[in-house]
C-alpha cells in the first residue's frame, strides 16, 4: 500500500500527491463513494488523473460502493442520469479498469466504456448464514427489483424465497402492499442491496409481522443507514440481527448491538490479484450472479 498526500487551497479546492513511483506500474486506487460522496469522488477522480500523469501502465478505481448507481434512468423530467455521468467522469480521468461490488441496477454495468468487474457479497453473506439452522428459513426481498439477489442467495442457502410487492413515493418513503411468496411461521432473511433511511426495511417487517412470519434478520451488502436509519432500526427489537458488509464504514454511533458486519476485503484482494495476474475472477461471482 503506498501512501497518498491530499491538499485543500485555501480556495477550497483539492490537491493530491501519489507518494510513490507509478510509472509502467499497474495502480489501484480504492475509494469508496460514501459520505461525504462529492469530497470522495474528486479524491478519487484527482488521484485517477495523478496516476495518469505520471505514465502508469494500467489503473484500476477499485470502488467497493458506488454511490451514484441508484441514479440508473430518467425517471422525471429534465434530470441527470448521475451513473453513467459518473461512469464517464472516471474513464476521462485515468480509469483503465474499475472493479465494484453490487451495483444497485446491472445496466449500471453498460454505463462504463472500460472494462468492469463487478463482484457481489453473495458468498460472503451465505458463509454468515450458513452456520444457522435453515430447515424453516426463507429469504425476502423488499422488491422484485432484488429479486434475482435474494434467490441467487436462497439457493446458495437452499431454502426459499419470497419478495415484496413495492412502489417508492420518495427517497426515504415507500409502499409495500404484499408478500409473493410463503412466509406464515417461517425464519426470514430480509435481503437487499443496500440499507439508505431503512424505509423500505420498516415497511417490509410491518408486512412480514401481518403475515405471520417467524424469526427475522435483515442482510445487506452496502450498510449505509443515513438520515433516520438508525433510529427506525432501533425502535425494530424483534430484529435478531442486521447483517452487513465493510463496503461502508461505518462509525460508533451508526452501529447497534445486533450488527453484525462481514468483511469483503479477502474478496477484493483475491480479485485484484487475478486482474494483476491476468487470471479469470468469474469463480469469484456466485454462480447464479454473473454480470461479466
Amino acid at each position: 500500500m503506498a501512501p497518498a498526500r491530499t491538499m485543500r487551497f485555501s480556495n477550497d479546492c483539492l490537491q493530491v500527491q501519489l507518494r510513490a513511483n507509478c510509472r509502467q506500474r499497474d495502480v489501484y486506487v480504492i475509494q469508496s463513494l460514501v459520505p461525504p460522496v462529492q469530497e470522495n469522488l474528486v479524491e478519487l477522480l484527482l488521484m485517477l488523473d495523478a496516476a495518469r500523469g505520471a505514465s502508469a501502465a494500467h489503473i484500476t478505481a477499485v470502488i467497493p460502493h458506488f454511490a451514484y448507481a441508484r441514479s440508473d434512468k430518467k425517471d422525471a423530467p429534465r434530470i441527470s442520469i448521475g451513473a453513467r455521468l459518473v461512469a464517464d467522469l472516471l474513464a476521462t480521468a485515468g480509469a483503465t479498469r474499475v472493479l465494484t461490488m453490487a451495483l444497485h441496477a446491472p445496466q449500471v454495468h453498460g454505463f462504463f466504456s472500460v472494462p468492469v468487474d463487478h463482484l457481489n457479497a453473495i458468498k460472503v453473506l451465505a458463509e454468515h448464514f450458513r452456520s444457522y439452522n435453515l430447515g424453516n428459513a426463507v429469504v425476502v426481498s423488499p422488491d422484485l427489483g432484488n429479486a434475482k439477489m435474494a434467490a441467487a442467495l436462497a439457493r446458495v442457502l437452499g431454502v426459499p424465497v419470497a419478495a415484496g410487492s413495492k412502489q417508492r413515493l420518495t427517497d426515504d418513503t415507500v409502499i409495500i402492499d404484499r408478500i409473493i411468496g410463503d412466509v406464515h411461521n417461517r425464519e426470514v432473511i430480509v435481503l437487499d442491496d443496500e440499507i439508505a433511511t431503512a424505509g423500505s426495511i420498516v415497511e417490509l417487517l410491518k408486512l412480514l409481522r401481518a403475515e405471520g412470519a417467524g424469526q427475522i434478520s435483515v442482510a445487506c451488502t452496502h450498510g449505509l443507514f443515513t438520515g433516520p436509519a438508525i433510529e427506525r432500526l432501533k425502535q425494530e427489537p424483534d430484529i435478531a440481527e442486521i447483517v452487513t458488509t465493510n463496503t461502508v464504514p461505518l462509525p460508533p454511533e451508526s452501529q447497534l448491538p445486533n450488527m453484525v458486519i462481514r468483511s469483503v476485503a479477502p474478496l477484493f484482494a483475491e480479485a485484484v490479484h487475478r486482474i494483476h495476474e491476468g487470471e479469470s475472477i468469474s469463480s469469484l461471482f456466485s454462480d447464479e450472479l454473473t454480470y461479466g
